[in-house]
This record gives structure tokens, sequence and C-alpha cells, in this order.
């Protein structure tokens, strides 16, 4: 067992297959068939005295893990040390021999899998005492997840809160399970869904995460990667109820896990990869390998690394990080585990191992031999030059998707019944309940159910609900046989002396004494063309972002999905607590991120509730006083019944707003519209009457498993409360019955219904008006009602805005795999909030009333105006959009250092709305656009002719034919024509030709002063979006392009302007500004002092031959065993509020 001591690097290493003490033999072609590499032929003869200097490391596994390519690789590098010779004991041996036969070694490696003795190995190691690299006793703790949960604890290393549920016959006390549709209660410990389950052997891998109702429920079931699958969604939302779990709490890691693999305490190498609870779809590259990412570990995880690695005493070893909420937490420790497919890991694994076990048996074989001192690596950071601009945040507001028509109804209750169910869920501690669970709308079913056989059998009028009302109530909460808190919710009001006076729906005579005040709200699905909307929109918003590399720059918005593998996208989605508004963000994020699957596992991880004192929630039936007069005034304006005069223009649009003026003018007389509108719906329900009579129209099925029943139940309600008992109309349910045109014009078109699109024109023109001026006639109400809707909003943007440009211990990639990207130790921001049409609406009512730039001055800002005014309405997936880049040429302290741009859309098209479509200037208008050859905006043909952006590129372009990603149009279509600079001054991409959307009045030469070259380093312009795709198929319109309304702001500009706007809310909007900061503050990370910290904890990174690796064509080429990376701690800032 000798091998030469001068071996240099193109010799081969010496393997021995060890059989019987004192025998070995050299591994033939059968043996080394996964070893290979650049060695030169090996040397015959070996000086016999040198074999007394040679330290034999046994490696005791089962042959499927001791001949595994990481081990083979790892082994062949090992045996690179001039004094170590590896054997590897074979498997026939371990498993049919004594240990005394075994053979002999002066270091072990060995560690348990599947079908390993793990007894006879430790009686091995007793028998010949030799250097164990890792404990054997303690991989007995290793297969049991309650163990490893335990020393855990006992280290002090963060892990979610759990609790052990141990079904034991001896021990009773231990098996205490208490379980709730949304909850299960474990020895006393409560674990709200969503929530983990695990069992107990670390061996078993069917790991299942349970859904909350609201989500949709259901469970995910993780198992062992079976082909391209690790996880498959299950309806099924109860636990099992045999065998023992622990269950813990489910922490969102914004859908990746982290792998870390340690060799001894001072080295961790660190992965990405997309969580197998996320949708289940393992991500392969073209080898058919799991697609993992190397990551940084910052100065705590090193600790943690550290902790792990010595608790365990395992030096070769592999645990699970989740990232969340600012905190790492430990979730599983797998014992002795190999990075895959990493040369540079393989190259510091066997250095660190060989210098180990050199340092502890070298002085007892008295080999002369030190440590080599190395010189630590110096991080390469690409520079940046011309005047590129970096983009470093993106704030997106999302109005959701197409959605199902809502529906209200409102009662006044007095029974006791509900007040008791109004205290029992803490009704009394604001005035105000909402219910929203299953549990608790059966309860509102049951008192429902009980005062109807109530009112059959007595008939007598203690119970004073209408019992026409309780029927509807009891009605809508039986529909569809089961409850799902995304359907149906109840809200309860208090009112301490009754209603102030009867709506037109109630009675006249008024009641003393409390009551409460019950609001029923139905419908408000997000419809499937809702999810398709929204999905696409996803797929489309990457093409914003930095492009990709290498391979996939052809690919539009590879750029972002490597970013946000690398963790160098720190993305936050928020979404208010709607159902309709959480399944348009986990859609949005599944075309976003390109993941596939069901929408709930998404929606659990990717998207935070923000329902955080009004951040995108808003009690609409709790309204301001400016709200409350303004709408008195709507009434009284729209109840004349004469024709618009000059006096009523002037109070109804003090603005001038075109939408608004055209809106009048085609209403001319308010109370003879109305009057229309009400007799086109009456048609419309006689209609409906007589098609439930037809026999053929017995089984028809509308659209999103509507019924002819319900659509007529739908019609009739709006005709009984659109005209009020004293003959006025009701002009608060107009929003409602647009609502319900637009959806039966788009998806029940079919019926062929006889005057739907004079009903459409009339109520949409209605509509134009009252939606608009809900929130606010003036501009000064427009601005008091918008900062009570979403002041919280405005601050958090801000404090986004902020956020970006300081330090922060974010999670960033490792600079060796960052060539091609940007300032590689940074990341780019994205905060995407989810909402309703309040918080849009309010949201640009600030942007265009409350002071952010002079129209008189700024000519680009007057034009954006004109366009916003021309648009009618701010329909499904309206997106306001601010960017927010750095120019890293620009002194810190400059203005011009940090540059905003503000874009809108208006959302999806409506009905036959395009062609008075208004037109904006383009999205990024300084992209110098080919005026006098005029492409057809929607058509795809002839990408490769569009001319390409000439202030980006000055040097000769690549312009592929072909694109690497084409979809079918009719799936929506995303055709990329690549323009590739080759040059380090980066890469402009261009989604669809762009066409001139100047208004044929304003000259080009008047955007032409707007011209950045900077910005346009990373443009993008497109003319439509991808989801135009969609146009042939009727139920899924298409969505109006961004068009950018300003694209020259400095940050100073826009934060003073939001700091002014913060300043004037009123007194009532700080206190719950306050609560939210307080709410934010509890949140946000501690101060790490950094220096206390390091620790020489090495973080090296994957390192992969260009042709192997898609991802990381512009890193470096694959090296030998070099030096190891030096650690890197991320400094982190004490800020007051969370960065999130």
């Amino acid at each position: 067992m000798s091998k030469s001591s001068g071996m240099s690097n193109s010799e081969l290493p010496r393997f021995l297959i060890g059989s019987e003490v004192g025998e070995s033999r050299k591994l033939d072609n059968r043996d080394m068939r996964n070893i290979s590499g650049p060695y030169g032929e090996e040397e015959e003869e070996e000086d016999e005295d040198q074999s007394e200097r040679q330290i034999v490391v046994g490696i005791c596994s089962m042959m499927k893990k001791s001949t595994s390519k990481p081990m083979t690789e790892i082994l062949e590098r090992l045996c690179k040390f001039e004094y170590i010779t590896v054997v590897i004991f074979p498997e026939e041996v371990i498993l049919g021999e004594p240990v005394e036969k075994w053979p002999l070694c002066d270091c072990l490696i060995s560690f348990h899998s599947k079908g390993f003795p793990l007894d006879k190995a430790m009686s091995y190691a007793k028998l010949r005492n030799p250097l164990l690299i890792n404990d054997l006793n303690m991989q007995y703790f290793i297969q049991d997840r309650r163990e490893v949960y335990r020393i855990l604890k006992e280290e002090g290393i963060d892990l979610p809160r759990y609790a052990v549920l141990n079904r034991d016959p001896d021990r009773p006390e231990e098996c205490n399970l208490v379980e709730s549709e949304d909850h299960v209660e474990v020895n006393g410990e409560v674990f709200h869904k969503p929530f983990v389950e695990k069992p107990v052997s670390a061996e078993d891998h069917n790991v299942y995460i349970y859904y909350p109702t609201s989500a949709g429920g259901g469970s995910q079931r993780l198992f062992r990667k079976i082909g391209s699958r690790s996880s498959v969604y299950s309806p099924e939302s109860t636990v099992r109820k045999t065998g023992s779990y622990i269950y813990e709490e489910f922490m969102p890691t914004d859908g990746t896990d982290v792998k870390v693999y340690t060799v001894g305490p001072d080295y961790a190498h660190a992965e990405a990869r997309k969580s197998p609870a996320l949708d289940g779809k393992v991500e392969r590259d073209s080898e058919g390998k799991e697609i993992r990412y190397p990551v940084m570990l910052t100065a705590m995880e090193k600790l943690v690394a550290r902790k792990v690695c010595l608790a365990f005493k395992q030096t070769v070893c592999g645990f699970d990080l989740l990232r969340a909420n600012g905190h790492s937490f430990v979730c599983d420790v797998n014992g002795f585990s190999f990075v895959k497919n990493s040369m540079k890991y393989y190259d510091d694994c066997a250095k660190v191992l060989g210098n180990m076990v050199m340092r502890e048996l070298a002085p007892q074989f008295h080999i002369p031999w030190s440590i080599p001192m190395e010189a630590e690596d110096i991080p390469i950071v690409p520079t940046t030059s011309g005047t590129m601009m970096e983009l470093r945040c993106v704030i997106a507001v999302i109005r959701h998707g197409d959605r199902t028509p809502k529906q209200k109804m409102k009662m006044e209750v007095r029974n006791a019944l509900f007040f008791e169910l109004f205290e029992k869920y803490g009704g009394y501690k604001s005035g105000k309940l909402k219910l929203k669970k299953p549990k608790q709308l059966q309860e509102v079913l049951d008192i429902a159910r009980q005062l109807l056989a109530e009112l059959v059998l007595h008939n007598d009028c203690e119970i004073e609900e209408k019992k026409s009302k309780l029927e509807q109530l009891k009605t809508v909460l039986e529909m569809y046989g089961h409850f799902s808190g995304i359907n149906r919710k109840v809200q309860l009001t208090y009112l301490p002396n009754g209603q102030p006076k009867a709506s037109s729906e109630e009675e006249d005579t008024l009641k003393e004494g409390p009551s409460l005040l019950l609001v029923l709200k139905w419908g408000g699905e997000l419809t499937p063309a809702g999810r398709v909307q929204a999905e696409e929109l996803g797929r489309a918003f990457r093409c914003m972002y930095p492009g990709g590399q290498g391979d996939y720059a052809g690919f539009p918005g590879c750029g972002l999905l490597r970013l946000h593998s690398t963790y160098r996208h720190d993305l936050k989605i928020y979404a208010s607590d709607e159902g309709r508004v959480q399944m348009t963000a986990a859609a949005f994020a599944k075309g976003l991120l390109a993941l596939e699957g069901e929408l709930t596992p998404i929606l659990v991880q990717m998207v935070k509730s923000a329902n955080m004192n009004g951040l995108l929630d808003s009690d609409s039936d709790s309204l301001t006083d400016c709200q409350q007069r303004v709408k008195a005034r709507l009434h009284e304006i729209m109840q004349k019944s004469k024709d618009f005069n000059d006096d009523d223009y002037s109070k109804l649009a003090p603005t001038g707003s075109p939408s608004l003026v055209n809106s009048m003018g085609i209403i001319i007389n308010p109370v003879r519209t109305c009057d229309q509108v009400h007799t086109l719906i009456k048609s419309l329900t006689q209609q409906i009457c007589r098609r439930l009579e037809d026999p053929k129209s017995a089984d028809l099925q509308l659209y999103h498993s509507e019924s002819l029943e319900l659509m007529l139940q739908r019609w009739s309600k709006l005709e009984r409360d659109f005209r009020m008992k004293n003959g006025r109309y009701d002009i608060s349910k107009i929003p409602d019955i647009y609502d319900c045109v637009k959806y039966d014009t788009q998806h029940n078109s079919s019926l062929a219904l006889e005057d739907t699109l004079e009903l459409f024109h009339l109520s949409k023109a209605l509509a134009d008006i009252i939606i608009p001026q809900e929130y606010g006639i003036t501009k000064a109400e427009k601005l008091d009602i918008a900062s009570a809707y979403c002041l919280p909003l405005v601050k958090k943007i801000q404090l986004d805005l902020q956020r970006t440009h300081e330090d922060e211990a974010v999670n960033k990639l490792h600079p060796l795999y960052s060539r091609g990207v940007m300032s590689p130790g940074r990341h780019v921001r994205t905060r995407l909030y989810f909402t309703s049409e309040s918080h849009v609406h309010s949201l640009l009512n600030i942007f265009r009333y409350g002071g952010l730039l002079n129209e008189q001055k700024d000519e680009q800002w007057k034009q954006a105006m004109d366009y916003l005014s021309a648009v009618t309405e701010l329909n499904y997936m309206t997106q306001i959009v601010i960017m927010l880049y750095e120019d890293n040429n620009k002194d810190p302290s400059s203005e011009e250092r940090f540059h905003v741009e503000l874009h809108f859309s208006p959302g999806v098209k409506g009905c036959k709305d395009e062609e008075n479509a208004p037109l904006g200037f383009g999205f990024r208008p300084a992209s110098s656009e080919n005026h006098e050859k005029q492409t057809n905006p929607g058509s795809l043909e002839d990408l490769s002719q569009d001319e390409p952006d000439r202030a980006v590129l000055t040097e000769p372009i690549n312009i592929q034919k072909k694109s690497p990603l084409v979809r079918n149009r009719k799936g929506g279509s995303m055709e990329a024509l690549s323009e590739s600079n080759p040059s380090s001054r980066g890469l402009a991409y261009r989604i669809f030709p762009s066409s001139s959307r100047q208004s044929p009045e304003i000259k080009p030469s008047g955007l032409e002063l707007l011209s950045m070259p900077a910005v346009k380093r990373f443009s993008v312009s497109y003319a439509r979006h991808p989801t135009n795709g969609f146009e042939g198929y009727s139920l899924v319109p298409s969505i109006y392009p961004l068009e950018t309304l300003h694209n020259s702001l400095s940050l100073k500009q826009v934060d003073e302007f939001l700091t002014a706007l913060c300043k004037n809310g009123s007194e009532t909007q700080f206190k719950r500004l306050k609560t939210l900061s307080a709410m934010f503050e509890s949140h946000s990370q501690p101060s790490i002092d950094v220096d206390s910290l390091e620790t020489p904890v090495t973080t090296p990174v994957q390192s992969q031959p260009t042709a192997q690796s898609l991802w990381y064509t512009g890193g470096p080429p694959s090296t030998s065993s070099g030096p190891l990376s030096p650690s890197v701690a991320d400094p982190s800032s004490n800020f007051a509020f969370s960065s999130e």
C-alpha cells in the first residue's frame, strides 16, 4: 500500500479496493469505471521504504455511495496528497465479513445509507481506533428527526417552532392531537395552517404541507425525487392518523431552499434550489441534473454551519436552511453529503480533508509536513463602463384580474343570536367583525336556518329580520354545497342606535335600540380568464429586467429568473386579504418565475398577506366624511331630470377631464339615461326567464359554472335595487350594473341576448362618471380621499425606494459567478402590491394631483396628464410601475446618481373600446424608433427587419433570425428578438416590434429632448404585451401596454414629494401610519457587528466548464485545485423599518 512520494499532477492516483487484512489489490477497469481525469501512466515500481510512511484513508460505505461521481472526484484529488493512499471497503466485505477481516486503515470515512450496517462500522472503529472523519454514534441520532431537533435546540440554533406527536402506547401523554379545519393542536401547541408534517424517521421523505381553506385547502406531498417530480398537490386536508410525526410552523421562503455543505467547521459551500413544495417540478439542466445556484452565506449563517458541523460531529455534513423573514432556520440535517457537479467544491473538499488528515496523523507517522499557506483570492468584480445605468428597484401596484360580478346584500339584524355571535368573535373590541372562515359562515347559516324555521312554525313578529332577506342569506351561504373563504364573507357592524335612516332596501319604520348591520358579500372570484391574464402579465413583466446570459440571451426574462435563483433578486409580493387579489398575485408569480402546477402552494409560499393597517385593504363600508359628502353630491347631480348644463359640467367635472366630458355628452340627461338602463335590465331579465322556460336551455352551463337561475338572480336583484320605492334611482348600483353587463358581454355572449351592447354602452358612460368621481370631484377631495385609502402604501413605497440604495445584509451571489451582471454584490429589489380598484385610483390620484411636477414647466408630464385624463377606466390588471436606476459613474451624493421612471397601464382592454383608446407615448420613449417604417403593432411578422435601437447599439449587432423560445401565438405569444452586444457595455432586448405610439399632432422632436442614453442600456421597447396572443380567444382580452408617464425624475424629487404627502396626512392617518411603523420596526433585522461575527469560514462556489453551464457562461472556466475563496461577511445596517 504505497505510492511514489514525488507524484506530480499528471500521474494516476492509486485507488485500492481492500479485501482481507494485509491484502490489497489495484482497481481494475471495472472498479475504475467512475474514475477519470487527465492523468498519465502509473509508475511501475514504488520505493518500499516509502510504504511505511503512507497514511491509509478507508472508505466504508455502500458501493453506490463510495463509487458515486462526487466521491470519485474527491478521492482522485485526495490521492494527490503525497502521503495519502485511499482504500475502498468492498460492499460484500462490509455486509458479509466480520470486522476483524475488514481492511486496515488509519483514517476512516464511514457513513450510513440505506442497508448499511452502522453497528458493524462502530465495532470496527472500536477495534482499530482510526481517526474518524464523521462520528459514527451521532449517525444514529441523525436518523431520527426528533433527536436532530433536540440537538439543534440545545445548541441554540434557530429552527421553526415545532411539536412532536409520538404515537407510542407506552407514552400516551405525548399523543394528544386535536384537529380543526384550519389548525391542529399537538400536545397543547397550536399550529395554524399552513403547517408542515414530517415523519420522525429521517429516512422517510414523505413530508406533507397542509394549506388553509382561505388559500384553497389541500396539501402538498413531498417525496424523494422521482424523475422530474419532488412533490404533488393533493386535495386531502386532514393529517395522517398513523405513525409519529413532527408538526412545525411553515416558513415562507419565497420559493427557494438553501442547501449547505460543510467540510469541517471552517468551510461551508451553499447552493440554492427551487423549493420542492412550490410546484413539485425539479428544474434540470441539459444533462438532466437538478439546477442549483451557488449563493453566499451571511456571517450569521456561517456560524450556524460551524455549530451544526461540531454539534453532530460530522466533518462532511449537509443541512437545509430556510431563509424567511430576515432570519435563517435549520429544518433538516442530512449527515454525510457532497455537492454534485462542482469542480471547485471537489478541489476544496479534497484539500480540506487532506490537510485535516495530515494535520492529525503526520506527527505520529513522522511525516515531514506543514500546512501550506495560500494567498487569499481577490473577488473579481467586473467594472461598469460607459454610461450604463443599473436597474436597482421595481415597484408595481397592480389591480386584480378578471372576476365574477361582486354581489352584496345589507340587512339590519336585532336577534340575540347575532349579538352572541358578534361577541363570540370579539366584535365589540372594534365595533366591526369580518367572518370568512367556513366554521364562522356555518354558524351564520345555522342562525338563518333556525330563524326561518321559527318563522314557519310560529309566524310571530318577534323575529324582526325580514323573511326575504333571511332566505337570501341562507341561499347564498348554501351555494356550491361547500364553504370556501374566498367566495363569501359576512361583515357585522355594531349600530348603537340602529340604522340612522332606512336605505332603499329596508322598511321605512325605524326601530329603537342597538342593532347590527349585516353585510353579506359573495361573487367576485377570480375567473379562469383572470388567472391567464395575471400569469401572462407576470411573464411579460420579466422583460423589464436585464436580460439573461449566453444561451439564454434570446429567452426574454431569463435574466430575472437567474437573478431570482441566485438570491440577487430581492422579491416580495404583497396582496390584500381578498381571495381574488391573492389568487391574482399567485398567478402573476407563477408567470414571473416560470413556475408550474396549482396556485395554492405558490400563494402560501410567495404571497404575503398585507392586512397591515390598511396597507392594501380598505373597509369600503366605512367611508370618510369627505367620501360621504362626495357621494351625496353625486346623487344630487345625477338625480336631475334635465339635460346637463354648463353649471353641471363645472360641478361634476371641475378638472375638465376629457373622459368625463365625453361620458356626460353621451348621457345628456342622467334620469332619462337611468330610465333607459332600467328598461333594458327589465328586458334582459324577461329574456332570461323565457330561456329558463325553454326545455332546450335546461342544462345550459354559462361561464365559470354559473347557471341561468343564478344569472337571473343577479339581474333581478339589480332591477329591484336600482329603482327605489320612491321612484328615484340608486346611483350607487351603477358600478354593479356595469360590472354585470361587462361580464356577460365578455363571457356569456353565446346567449345572444338582445340589447346587451346598448346596456353596456349606457352603463359604461354612467360608470365612467360615477366610479372615478366617487374618489373625489375636486382635486382637493381626490387628494383627501386618496390619502385616506393609501397613505400607508405611499409610505411603504417611499421606504422601498430609500432602502434600495443603502447597504443591507442581503443574500448575494458570489462575485466569481457574476460576470455579465453589474455590481454583483448588490441586488435588484422588486416589490409587487396587488390590490383592488380603490387603491389603484387613489395612488394614481396622488401622482396626478399631489404636485409631483408642474405641467406648465414639464412638457413630458403635461403629455402624461393629458393621456391619463383621456383614460376612461382603470380596468382589471391596471399597473402603476416605479423603476429606480443607478448611474455608478455619478458621484454618490449627486442628484443624478439615482433616477426614477414612472409607468402606467390601464389594464385589460374593454369590449369594443380599442378604437377609442387614448394613445400614450410608448414604454420608455427615449428609445430611438424608426418613425418612417410603421409596423403593425399587433403583428409578429418580420421581427428581424425591425431597426435596432441606435442610441444603444453602436457596435456591430448579431441579430438572431430565430429565437430560442417561440411559443405558439394562441397560447400567449412571446417571440423574442435578441439584439446582442458583444461588448461589456450591456445588452438591449426588444420584445415585439416597436411601433410609434405618438399622437400625430406631437412631433418626434418633442421627445428627443428626453432622450437619455444612460437609461437605454437596458431599454425594453415593446408596443404590446405578450397577452395579445390571446386576442382570438374571446374569454381572455389582451392587456394595454405600459406607457411611460415620466422617465427623468430624480430620486430626491420623488422622495421629497412623498415626504410632503405623508406630512399633509390627517392626524388619524398618522395614527394608522404609526401602528404600521411599529409593526415594521418589530420585524426589522437587528444590526450585526460583522467584526465580532467574522470567522474563517470560506464559501466556495460551484465552478463548471462553459459547455455544461447554461446559467454561468460568463463565469471563469473550471480550474484545478486553487486557493480557497475568502470568507465574505455581509454588513447589515441598523434600520427602524423593515426592508420588506
